[in-house]
């Protein structure tokens, strides 16, 4: 599947990074340009594979470069006022290739949960193809003005999409990791189900899938709207080294097979989803297994299906394979779209409804609690003015 990407602030420009670093070692093209969106000027200096005539700098008359401070109604603003630029930036790009647009911010911080949103809802304006958003949620721990502004962002977001892929660091943070290795590892994970996802559809070679899972497959997965989330999993394969002549090795048990291809979409389902949900919610989803092609099979990939079928209680459940000759992996990658129940979700807005009535109650005090600090004392004093 070939997309646009659109990486909006911080987080959503290093996002995007690592999508094109995936695309890169993966030597499977399935993005057919980019753009950066920020704010701040320091955070579009740092990004390594955009182009830099394929960075945008918005609010400039607003915010001088250096940023929304984790304001997203400033950036909701400064995202209005240059949205012909952000445009302009991205009708330079080979829309005509495009099967969809993928807008990818954090929804913690200023601009990218701010303008995320408003760009989103250009491009639906502007272009007949899907407008998919890639969100990614503020840590627990990271303050309540994070929370509030990514259950701001997120209702907002969800409205304005074609579909919104949820990636929540709650549950993928490991403890006792720097704040930049930290991140670093969690944008990989990202980049990694993002790239098996859209890089199936696009095989190349003489690996030929026996069950192709094309641009018109995820779209359908996707559509109708909400919220989506990917699970992964994977299994190391006890491969022969390849030799002179390539590698030689005998044919794999085709039960053992079956059952790998099996184990994994159990593990990327129950266990590994981007943003923890109840897998019965899901209204469609889609399986993806990769590896290669000796270890693929259209006996297990159905068996795989169908075991999803049951487990989410919907028909509509699509799959396909990814060879990829010179893995040594078998994964899975699974798709649950339009899930409902999601726990962290409701946290999320409940935290963000407190933290604006505490704001809202601070900000009510506040003139009587300055004239006390102003006029505290006996004396009366004359002001300079």
């Amino acid at each position: 599947m070939k997309v646009a990407l659109i990486g909006v602030g911080q987080a959503g420009g290093k996002v995007a990074d690592a999508i094109l670093d995936y695309e890169a070692s993966s030597r499977v093209d399935f993005v057919t340009d980019a753009v950066a969106v920020n704010s701040a000027r320091a955070d579009l200096l740092g990004i390594r594979r955009i182009p830099v005539e394929n960075r945008v700098l918005i609010g400039q008359s607003r915010v001088k470069g250096h940023g929304c401070g984790a304001d997203n109604e400033l950036g909701v603003t400064v995202a209005e006022e240059d949205i012909d630029e952000v445009i302009g930036a991205v009708d330079d790009l080979p829309v005509h290739e495009v099967d969809a647009f993928l807008v990818v911010a954090g929804l913690g911080g200023g601009t990218g949960s701010g303008a995320g949103p408003v760009i989103a809802r250009e491009l639906s304006r502007l272009y007949t193809e899907p407008v998919y958003g890639l969100g990614i949620l503020p840590g627990s721990d990271e303050g309540g003005i994070y929370t509030l502004n990514a259950a701001r962002s997120f209702r907002t977001f969800v409205r304005e999409v074609d579909n919104l892929l949820v990636f929540d660091n709650d549950a993928w943070r490991t403890s006792g990791e720097s704040l930049h290795g930290g991140y670093a590892s969690l944008n990989e994970e990202i980049a990694r189900r993002i790239g098996v996802l859209l890089g199936a559809g696009e095989v190349s070679g003489s690996a030929v899938p026996e069950s192709v899972v094309d641009a018109s497959e995820i779209i359908n997965t996707l559509a109708g709207g909400g919220v989506s989330t990917i699970g992964f999993a994977n299994s190391r394969l006890d491969r022969a080294p390849r030799g002179l002549f390539g590698r030689r090795e005998a044919a794999p048990d085709e039960t053992e097979v079956l059952n790998r291809i099996t184990t994994a979409v159990r593990r990327a389902t129950l266990g590994n989803l981007t943003l923890p949900a109840n897998p019965k919610s899901t209204e469609r989803a889609l399986v993806v297994v990769s590896g290669p092609p000796q270890y693929l099979s259209r006996k297990g990939v159905e068996s795989a299906r169908k075991w999803l079928e049951e487990e989410i209680g919907t028909m509509e459940v699509r799959g396909g394979d990814y060879p990829v000759p010179e893995s040594n992996y078998v994964a899975a990658v699974v798709v649950l779209s339009g899930v409902t129940d999601v726990p962290r979700i409701k946290e999320l807005q409940e935290i963000g409804v407190e933290t604006q009535k505490n704001l809202e109650a601070r900000a009510a005090e506040r003139p009587q609690a300055l004239r006390d600090l102003v006029w505290e004392g006996d004396g009366e004093i004359d002001p300079l003015f």
